[in-house]
């Protein structure tokens, strides 16, 4: 664990905080910090307490109050005045709501700043009584830092006998970041079962718990991708700035003075490449693609959607370096009444997620992107959210020919097939319509059991409505807007 973190939790016994909330799925790894605490705090007296095994580390009194949660408040009242001491209560959130309960912890927390005594509840969430928000101080435990981690492997290297060599130790260290002390202790008995040492071959069990940790979230994807930059035809510009800030996530890029990169609002009609870039982003940089569904962080309960997205942040970076991908944040926070129709809950997520966006330290790569800026918060849109927005147009002519090149050579390597008639027909389409053109020329001459022909690619376009027509007021505004310098073109025959 960080020494911050650990100097916090002393600081907050010896100041004689009454309650404290460590807020963790991690109950094992929580009390161990809080017995190491006890250590370094003069050996303080560390109790235990749970509904099915009652009292521990009470001399005499072991397995009292089982299946009484009130009693076990109790615990602190046969200890020695001078006697310092930490009481450890598990799944206490689940009592609080019982009014004795709740009138006790209360009490207690007038008694023990009168008494070296500390009451620790662990619990993942816990929503506060009204009655107990003054009287108990919360403390986020993060998941294990790389430090801990590399200790960790260590001593279970040790454990089984072999020293890990660094390089190992490092790629293992790296690779199990985002992961919870009890997975990491999964993944590495796995490996020893199968074996019999860790090795280069636990780092995919290493990716497939990270995919599985992702999934229980329910709040993250995790998105595989092999899409590279040259899947993406056209946004010479875009492609630019994203070998740029590729380089500053190097060690040389901090010793030269850059921060790490923060991210970019790719905007655009459908269709023009943002989610594909997304993609392409997180393959060619060989980070892990988390996809975030911005409606996941909403719930019904008070309070819920804030912790979810505390919870997101949190997964996120741990998982860094990684690319946090924000799929059409506009839907998300483009609320008309300003989210007075769910009582602000909207607005305070966006402020959590603007302000870790403003301010974060880790190397997540944030690509948010939106089909329009019309419903955006413009304070999504200030300088300090993201490094740059780009706005994705509608492929030129030239564009045009190197998508639709891209997508009949993905199909018929070695084509021939001449492009001109086809490119002057699809003006107005998007790289999606384009790909939709070739597969409906291809429908067309499969189903007459031949190969396809140019006259098949005209003939399907002419079929195809374009987005550019069907909302090209949508369209015509989103170009002003960029225009009028908000955005960067993507393109760079756009420049002018």
């Amino acid at each position: 664990m960080s020494q911050a973190w650990a100097d916090h939790l002393d600081l907050l016994i010896r100041a004689r905080t009454p309650i404290l909330w460590i807020r963790s799925q991690e109950e094992e790894r929580s009390t161990a910090l809080v017995a190491a605490a006890a250590r370094r705090l003069g050996n303080r007296l560390l109790l235990r307490w749970d509904f099915i095994a009652g009292l521990s580390g009470l001399p005499g009194r072991e397995g009292e109050a089982a299946r009484n949660p009130l009693a076990a408040l109790d615990g602190l009242n046969a200890l020695q005045p001078d006697q310092p001491a930490i009481l450890v209560l598990h799944d206490f959130h689940r009592y609080a709501d019982d009014s004795g309960i709740c009138r006790k912890l209360r009490n207690l927390a007038t008694q023990l700043r009168q008494q070296p005594h500390t009451l620790v509840v662990t619990a993942a969430d816990w929503q506060l009584p009204r009655e107990l928000e003054e009287c108990i101080t919360l403390l986020d435990l993060p998941l294990p830092h790389q430090n801990e981690i590399r200790e960790l492997l260590q001593s279970i290297g040790q454990a089984s006998g072999q020293s890990l060599p660094p390089e190992l130790l490092e790629q293992l260290t790296h690779s199990c970041s985002g992961l919870s002390e009890q997975r990491i202790r999964q993944v590495a008995a796995r490996g020893l079962a199968r074996r019999g040492q860790l090795g280069v071959g636990d780092l995919e069990e290493v990716l497939e718990e990270k995919r599985q940790a992702i999934a229980r979230s329910e709040l993250l994807e995790y998105c595989p991708s092999e899409a590279t930059p040259a899947d993406i035809g056209g946004l010479d510009a875009l492609k630019r700035w994203l070998e740029q800030r590729q380089l500053a996530f190097s060690d040389e890029a901090r010793r030269y003075g850059l921060p790490l990169p923060r991210g970019v609002l790719l905007v655009g009609p459908q269709g023009t490449g943002k989610s594909l870039t997304a993609k392409a982003i997180a393959h060619s940089w060989s980070m892990p693609l988390l996809r975030l569904d911005v409606g996941r962080l909403f719930a019904g309960l008070v309070g819920a959607s804030e912790a979810r997205t505390r919870d997101m942040i949190q997964r996120a970076e741990a998982m860094a370096p990684c690319v946090l991908w924000i799929d059409e944040i506009d839907k998300g926070f483009g609320s008309a009444d300003g989210g007075r129709s769910d009582g602000g809950t909207s607005q305070r997520v966006l402020a959590s997620l603007l302000t870790w966006m403003a301010e974060k330290s880790s190397a997540v790569f944030v690509v948010a992107t939106a089909n329009g800026v019309d419903k955006l918060p413009p304070e999504l849109l200030r300088k300090g959210r993201f490094d740059e927005i780009f706005l994705l147009d509608l492929p030129d002519a030239a564009e045009r020919r190197a998508i639709l090149d891209l997508q009949l050579r993905r199909r018929r390597p070695n084509h021939q097939l001449p492009l001109e008639v086809v490119v002057d027909r699809t003006a107005g389409f998007s790289g999606a319509e384009l790909e939709q053109v070739v597969i409906e020329a291809m429908h067309q001459a499969f189903s007459e059991r031949r190969e396809f022909t140019e006259a098949d690619l005209i003939g399907a376009a002419a079929q195809l409505v374009p987005l550019a027509r069907t909302a090209r007021e949508q369209l015509e505004a989103l170009q002003q807007w960029a225009s009028s310098g908000r955005a960067r073109p993507a393109s760079s025959r756009c420049a002018a």
